[in-house]
């Protein structure tokens, strides 16, 4: 029957060396390998193509975002124009209103005095008519 023998640090450092130059080749292999290139490069070119039309999406939410804000600021002048115009109209309506009511306030005043001055002028001819006595 053998004996079991640990390795010591020389020899743990040698295997750990040994594998690690094994690890180094297998990686350079790998790295020249010309279906690795190949693949890299349809990795490149997928890439390419999805960002290129992502950007064409993009480009196109741009579009469609520059026509709804242009209608929008169209609608808005139109709204902001018939506001003006109701405006307009209500400071008309008003002023024709108040100018009514001045018009018909000036008439009473006027049937008012006209009024007072029939009675005045009655009061001044019962006074005449008195003092003549008849």
């Amino acid at each position: 029957m053998s004996q079991f023998r640990s390795p010591d640090a020389f020899e743990r450092r040698n295997n750990a060396a040994a594998v690690k130059k094994a690890m180094l080749e297998k990686f350079r292999s790998a790295t020249q390998d010309p279906d690795l290139e190949l693949k890299r490069q349809q990795r490149l070119a997928i890439a390419e193509a999805r960002n290129e039309r992502q950007a064409k999406r993009e480009a196109e939410r741009e579009a469609e975002r520059k026509v709804r804000e242009a209608e929008e600021a169209r609608l808005a002048a139109i709204e902001a124009e018939r506001q003006a115009k109701l405006q307009k109209e209500a400071e008309e309506l008003a002023a024709l209103e108040a100018a009514e009511k001045a018009a018909a306030n000036e008439a009473l005043l006027a049937e008012q005095k006209a009024k007072r001055d029939a009675r005045y002028a009655a009061r001044k001819a019962a006074k005449k008519n008195k003092k003549r006595g008849y």
